[in-house]
């Protein structure tokens, strides 16, 4: 069985998050730790519930949510997976940073091109990868079906959405991006994104004002 840890770190509150099921295995999402109490929550975290990690994934590769992807792969040894529409991004990381007052000494490459046709797999655990660009491109978001969760990334949050005003957003495909590849999931789906607290499919489908939908889809 899937299980799930969610972790708001540095100034952005990022959600970063740790997936692990029975076998120890996990994978880190979106390592967003910037301060050494960051870092170390944590690698407690882990060490505290003898977990062995497999891989780094990136919903998406905005400054915020990379922040610590060299810090994990040289403390795990670990590869990092991210859809290839992210590189442009991390080409451009520390620069993106100074912006935002962030420093990045080394950007973490990305080791392994992920997309829709394989699932990511960790332990006896798979999740279903969906390519939902819109907020950035490469975003992508992690379904676990049996478990009943999507992680989505800066897609969509509780009764919003991610912004389009950025480099590579636009609106009209974020809204298809939601409508077409997660508002279809089952309405109890509990949805863990990049910012905020968590929701459910159906609760966005009805209440989100960017996005929704109304009963009618229902």
């Amino acid at each position: 069985m899937i299980s799930i840890q969610r972790f708001p770190f540095n100034d952005f509150q990022v959600n970063t998050y740790v997936v692990y099921d029975e076998t120890k295995e996990c994978i880190i999402v979106d390592p967003g730790m910037y301060y050494e109490n960051e870092r170390e929550e944590l690698t407690n975290f882990i060490s505290e519930k003898d977990l062995k990690p497999v891989l780094i994934v990136n919903t998406h590769a905005h400054i915020d949510h990379i922040i610590a992807n060299d810090f994990i792969a040289k403390k795990y040894n670990l590869k990092l997976a991210a859809h290839k529409e992210s590189k442009d991004f991390l080409t451009h990381a520390k620069e993106y940073g100074r912006n935002f007052g962030i420093q990045l000494d080394v950007v973490k490459p990305i080791d392994l091109f992920i997309d829709e046709r394989s699932p990511l797999k960790f332990g006896q655990s798979q999740l279903q990868i969906l390519y939902t660009p819109g907020h950035a491109d490469g975003s992508l978001c992690f379904y676990a079906k049996e478990a009943g969760f999507v992680i989505t990334g800066d897609v969509i949050f509780f009764q919003s959405i991610g912004r389009t005003d950025l480099p590579t957003g636009n609106y009209d495909l974020l809204q298809e991006s939601i409508w077409e590849k997660l508002f279809t999931l089952p309405e109890k789906t509990t949805v863990y994104p990049g910012h905020g607290p968590e929701t459910t499919i159906g609760y966005e489908k009805l209440h989100n004002p960017f996005v929704a939908i109304g009963k009618d889809f229902l």
